[in-house]
């Protein structure tokens, strides 16, 4: 009986917590989960006319479409690019975060961290008229610069051996600064005495951060990464499609799942083929975040999500 009353006085005090979560669980409901029942689309041939409880059944014939005609490429471009961009985004952003926490002006170091935040920030839509303006044919800088050199210009948009590289650039450049104020916040928990300690040792800068400064950030490391991993065949679609102009020149570098499904979209009768897109994207997403987490788990158990 006294620990049916304790447990009722608990529930009781909790109220208010409960009262509050509510509001984001009802969101989460009606956006994440109420929708799943249209993953039913991927194995139908859709007709707006009959709707998707009346559409035809087609099995597998989307997925079989899918992997036979686009998945190589589709799949090839996104999982590289997303690679390239976990490492990149890793290296730079603890390259920054260090070089940020070391400058002793406050006002200094705030105005470093907002600055790096700013591209962040930015549209992507913004970015790709600046991106544009970069590489246009006719008034881009970089084919007057070109020109002036006595060079023959670019057509940048229709050259796809260059956009790796571009799209590696504009990505770091813009997103970068997210994952730099998450280092940034872990460096700053990291107990000064352990750089104390190591300066009475005779450790020089490189061996504080080599041995005090990257062991203590592997959390905020493994963190990111895992949540990464679980995007690894998720794209920035405005990156893919806006930023190289929807160039059919460019597609073979450029198409990734993301722009696959909203090409498909737009096409006539292509709604399951994007559909089954979409289902295999998150299928393996998730495949792919329980692995990662149990490979932690069982490598360093503290630092596993779950």
């Amino acid at each position: 009986m006294k620990h049916k009353t304790q447990m009722r006085k608990r529930i009781v005090r909790s109220l208010p917590l409960y009262a509050m979560l509510l509001p984001g669980m009802v969101y989460i409901l009606i956006n994440n989960y109420i929708p799943m029942t249209g993953i039913i689309v991927a194995f139908k041939k859709y007709s707006a006319q009959k709707g998707i409880w009346g559409s035809e059944w087609t099995g597998l014939s989307n997925f079989v479409y899918l992997f036979r005609n686009d998945a190589s490429i589709l799949i090839r471009n996104t999982l590289l690019y997303n690679i390239a961009f976990i490492f990149l985004d890793m290296f730079f952003g603890i390259v920054l975060a260090i070089l940020i926490t070391d400058v002793y002006h406050k006002k200094l170091k705030k105005l470093y961290q907002s600055a790096i935040l700013l591209p962040f920030l930015i549209s992507i839509v913004i970015v790709s008229y600046i991106v544009y303006a970069f590489l246009s044919v006719e008034n881009g800088m970089f084919n007057s610069i070109l020109g002036a050199m006595g060079r023959e210009e670019i057509q940048w948009y229709s050259s796809p051996q260059y956009w790796p590289f571009i799209l590696c650039f504009v990505h770091v450049w813009k997103g970068v600064g997210y994952g730099c104020l998450i280092y940034i916040a872990g460096i700053a928990g990291i107990d000064p005495a352990l750089y104390e300690s190591a300066k009475l040792d005779g450790a020089s800068k490189w061996k504080q951060i080599r041995y005090v400064t990257l062991p203590e950030l592997v959390p905020s490391v493994i963190t990111l990464l895992l949540l990464n991993v679980g995007h690894i065949f998720n794209s920035d679609f405005g990156l893919f499609y806006q930023v190289p102009q929807n160039s059919g020149a460019l597609y073979s570098v450029t198409n990734t799942i993301d722009t696959y499904v909203y090409r498909a979209l737009i096409s006539a009768g292509g709604i399951g083929k994007s559909s089954a897109a979409g289902v295999f994207q998150s299928v393996v997403g998730f495949v792919l975040v329980m692995l990662s987490n149990a490979i932690v788990r069982k490598c360093s158990k503290e630092n596993a999500i779950f």
